[in-house]
């Protein structure tokens, strides 16, 4: 019965993991690349399968193809050296996470989750919690970024930009991911030698997991997936370490629960999805026998300090315990279920099969990187094992709670891979490991297996050779903007003790002065993807101007938003976000806003992390006057890019308070009535 059951669920995670379900259903996701991939995958499969059979047939003529026990003595060096064979691994992993950190994505966060986090651990590092929240906040305000109720603060758990701000106080801010991949190296290491049926395994599974690209390019980055992980799996290694042990360890089960306790302060849903088989696996163990109830109260024990804390945080911060900050920001549409999303839009259970879909399509390339279907491997292993061992079961539910938790999450998250799944890695790491001790004892030392190991090799070496050389030179050039260093910038400019405005796109600017409004972040998406750019403009300066206030302008918007005339992308504008309604009149400020994206403009988030002396606000034209008021002695410039080319580097141009004063009041003869 457990057999058919697994091969049950082997079958539906196949389906999920190779057909494009998403592209067949009407409407919400899809994967318009999968065409592509799949003819990727079955050119370079024939391509391996090629060579393999190939050097398999030449394996029976000449014995340089063939060498029975070729790996016996790594193998055999690995099994002696229980502890320096894993420290040797995860140093040498480590060097390439810390080049991927530096040289690949480079010593700067790149995405606004980074950003935020990033800006949370220094508020931390610095002794505080929270940041009073300034008087004018759409000059610094951000996507993640709370700053209502006289506080700012990232929106993200604690736990992340806590640890984050050991290596702030350290000043090596790149440094938390790699570090934290090594230890989960390390960590997991330890646990598949427990649970692994051979050495072999055991040491296939480790190097699969330490320099499978998934792990190399996200360890490199500031996700918090890496360092959630490490905790899951320090987690999982003391777990084994529990259940295997003929009396109760209630010292290792407290670190158990301590693991999974960290991990819930750092990204609650992964935690989630690993403590609840924990849970039971230990509360059952101490039903059959009463010693295990030391156990399990260490582990629970272990998951609630760091729970307090977190609460403790959460009561300081969003004013409830149990409040987290993309709660306060998003309201309850960003929790799990199926409802209406932050952006409007409807997260059904279709959707949830549709993003699953996604993941598990994704994870065949972004997993290895191999020619062949990176999960094809773990699923043939897990149709073809005839019986599991319990720590095998164990992160096997976990995996399989982990997708359903996700699919009743309306976001998808995508960067540098399906992030959201990253700790279905070691899992899938391990059960790859396996299918080829599977396979050597289903096809012995025969052609076909000779064939198989070749096969293998010709996809790793194409995986080294090309693949992984390619997604480096991709993500070494992405998100340019991001990568701009200002404080080098402003050195080299000679620009000290500045007021830095900030040259944002028009809908940044519309989306931040929403914002100040008291319009929440969920709304504010909403209006600003529904309406026509101009009629924002419009609405907000009435506001802005004292002619009207917030409630009547949502009465307007709404109004706007009902018109049987929708809003379409505003070709013209290089802002693929900006929306235009046929037959809207545009005022002349809003003509001038549409020139200024035009001519070139730059992100204001990453200026957050800025640390030379000047003061970065986002420029807001006539608003601006606020805090030229505030800060009357400093040198004033404006930033911007030189042109629209998009990764243009933004340049500072001085400018003059009395011209800026100038152009304002000839926009307001023209401005709006």
């Amino acid at each position: 019965m457990a057999l058919r059951l697994r091969r049950l669920v082997v079958l539906v995670l196949a389906v999920l993991s190779f057909l494009p379900l998403a592209n067949w259903i009407p409407g919400g996701h899809s994967a318009p690349w999968y065409g592509t991939g799949l003819s990727l995958w079955i050119l370079g499969t024939v391509v391996v399968i090629g060579i393999g059979a190939v050097l398999a047939i030449l394996s029976r003529s000449f014995s340089l193809f063939w060498r029975p026990g070729f790996a016996d003595s790594a193998i055999l060096a690995w099994e002696r050296h229980d502890r320096l064979g894993p420290l040797t691994i995860a140093a040498l992993a480590g060097g390439l996470y810390c080049h991927v950190a530096l040289a690949v994505l480079g010593p700067r966060p790149l995405l606004i989750d980074e950003i935020i986090q990033t800006y949370q651990a220094r508020i931390f590092a610095a002794g505080h919690l929270w940041l009073p929240q300034p008087r004018w906040p759409e000059f610094t305000s951000s996507m993640h970024l709370i700053d209502w109720g006289g506080k700012v603060y990232g929106q993200f758990p604690a736990g992340g930009p806590g640890f984050a701000a050991l290596t702030s106080l350290l000043g090596a801010e790149w440094a938390l991911g790699p570090i934290a991949a090594v230890l989960s190296v390390v960590f997991f290491a330890y646990l598949v030698r427990r649970i692994a049926p051979s050495a072999g395994v055991s040491l296939g599974a480790t190097l699969l997991f330490a320099l499978a690209p998934f792990v190399m390019f996200m360890s490199g980055s500031r996700m918090t997936h890496v360092t959630v992980l490490t905790a899951l799996l320090g987690a999982a290694l003391a777990l084994a370490i529990v259940t295997e042990s003929v009396v109760a360890r209630p010292g290792v089960a407290f670190f158990a629960g301590l693991g999974l306790g960290i991990a819930a302060t750092i990204r609650p849903v992964d935690a989630l999805a690993f403590a609840l088989p924990a849970a039971l696996w230990l509360l059952l163990r101490a039903v059959r026998d009463p010693a295990r109830w030391r156990d399990a109260w260490a582990a629970g024990a272990g998951v609630a300090l760091p729970l307090a804390a977190l609460m403790w945080v959460n009561l300081q911060t969003t004013g409830a315990p149990l409040r987290f900050g993309y709660t306060v920001m998003w309201g309850l549409s960003q929790t799990l279920g199926f409802h209406a999303a932050p952006n409007g839009e409807p997260h059904t259970p279709i959707r949830g099969l549709e993003l699953i879909n996604l993941y598990l399509l994704r994870l065949q390339t972004y997993l290895f990187e191999t020619p062949v279907p990176s999960l094809l491997p773990a699923c043939l292993a897990l149709w073809w094992m005839r019986s599991t061992a319990a720590m095998e079961r164990y992160l096997g539910a976990s995996a399989l709670l982990l997708l359903l938790l996700y699919a009743a999450y309306w976001h998808d998250g995508f960067y540098l891979g399906p992030r959201l799944v990253f700790p279905l890695v070691p899992v899938l790491a391990y059960w790859t490991a396996r299918a080829y001790s599977t396979g050597r004892e289903q096809l012995g030392s025969t052609l076909l297996w000779r064939g198989l190991v070749w096969a293998s090799l010709a996809a790793l070496a194409l995986t080294v050779g090309t693949a992984i050389p390619a997604r480096a030179r991709q993500y070494g050039r992405g998100l340019a903007t991001m990568r701009w260093d200002p404080d080098s910038a402003a050195s080299a400019a000679k620009v000290h003790g500045a007021l830095v405005l900030v040259r944002e796109s028009w809908g940044a600017q519309l989306l931040a002065r929403l914002w100040s409004l008291g319009i929440s972040r969920s709304e504010a998406e909403t209006l600003y993807a529904s309406l026509d750019q101009c009629e924002l403009e419009t609405a907000v300066a009435q506001v802005e101007a004292g002619r009207t206030d917030t409630t009547a302008m949502l009465v307007t918007l709404h109004q706007a938003m009902a018109q049987p005339i929708r809003t379409i992308a505003a070709t013209d504008s290089p802002d693929p976000s900006a929306r235009y309604r046929p037959g809207t009149f545009y005022s002349p400020r809003c003509l001038s806003r549409r020139h200024e994206d035009q001519l070139g403009f730059t992100l204001y988030p990453p200026l957050l992390l800025a640390d030379s002396g000047n003061l970065y606000l986002r420029d807001l034209h006539a608003r601006d006057s606020l805090i030229m008021a505030a800060h009357p002695g400093r040198p004033l410039y404006l930033l911007k890019p030189a042109g629209p080319d998009e990764g243009a580097p933004p340049l500072f141009y001085p400018v003059s308070r009395d011209s800026l004063a100038a152009s304002w009041a000839a926009e307001k003869l023209a401005a709006v009535p």
